[in-house]
């Protein structure tokens, strides 16, 4: 990968203050060089600068790294893998699954798996409501149309006493007065992420 693209990231993982190794550096790399590489094909997301795409896609997944627990994480609507794939780059000792209903998208995901050797990485392909995995003590998304929809199609997937990462901009004050009865926001983290404009938030729902 061009230098810059390095320089821009590894910027960006400081200013976030997260640790990491130089084969994590590399495997983001990685996965941005393909991304850029099939979006030209399969039209994966609608940024086209990789520059932009580091801002908005890496840093943006990597800025939920700190508050992502210890254990299993099932990442629903992923797309290409956002912020599903970081989170497996950063952290191998979670088994991470990714859910898509698009094939181009998660025939995407698969080579990334392969390429990038993620053995803690499990690509599922369906719409979330057919899916048989087992629950998992968190579930996220970055692209959920809100807090109700993600909780009525996903409280499958999520432990009793597990928890929904919802990654949003601005303070969505009117979803969570609509979230489903039984549940309630636990935490609630302003995100800043290196290169972008605008609010970020990660909220961390539950149940009562």
């Amino acid at each position: 990968m061009d230098a810059q693209y390095r320089q821009r990231l590894c910027r960006g993982i400081d200013a976030l203050q997260l640790s990491l190794t130089e084969q994590q550096i590399d495997q983001l790399l990685e996965y941005l060089a393909m991304l850029i590489k099939w979006n030209k094909a399969y039209n994966l997301t609608a940024v086209r600068d990789p520059l932009e795409m580091i801002d908005r896609h890496l840093l943006d997944s990597l800025s939920i790294v700190p508050h992502i627990r210890d254990e299993r994480l099932i990442d629903v609507g992923s797309g290409p893998g956002l912020p599903g794939i970081p989170a497996a780059i950063c952290k191998p000792e979670i088994d991470v699954i990714t859910m898509d209903s698009n094939g181009k998208k998660t025939r995407f995901q698969l080579q990334v798996k392969a390429q990038l050797g993620l053995d803690n990485l499990r690509v599922e392909h369906g719409r979330v409501e057919e899916s048989a995995t087992l629950p998992a003590g968190q579930v996220i998304s970055r692209a959920f149309a809100s807090l109700e929809a993600m909780i009525t199609w996903c409280h499958t997937l999520c432990h009793e006493d597990g928890i929904f990462l919802a990654m949003k901009g601005v303070y969505p004050e009117a979803e969570l007065a609509a979230l489903p009865q039984g549940y309630e926001l636990k935490d609630c983290h302003r995100l800043h992420v290196p290169g972008t404009d605008g609010e970020r938030h990660l909220l961390i729902l539950g149940r009562r």
